[in-house]
């Protein structure tokens, strides 16, 4: 199943590239399949994904449902000092 995914989003990455950039940059030329893979995969080394700031956020919140209302408060208030 996430080859599939991985595979649908290297063909929309590329039909993307080919419908937008040639109109921005005329120089810039038009991606088949295999180099479109080779910017997804190049774009996650750089990036990432699942790491950044709103992944925390949602680690957070899990661990924010399972604090009893005291410790809500005294999360809140160290908080507020930091």
């Amino acid at each position: 199943m996430k080859l599939l995914v991985y595979a649908v989003a290297v063909a929309v990455l590329m039909l993307l590239w080919n419908r937008v950039m040639p109109g921005l940059f005329p120089g810039t030329g038009r991606l088949d399949y295999w180099h479109a893979l080779g910017l997804l995969l190049i774009c996650r080394i750089l990036f990432g994904r699942g790491h950044g700031r709103h992944s925390h956020r949602h680690e957070h919140r899990k661990h924010w449902g399972n604090l009893t209302p005291e410790e809500r408060e005294q999360l809140k208030a160290r908080l507020q000092n930091h």
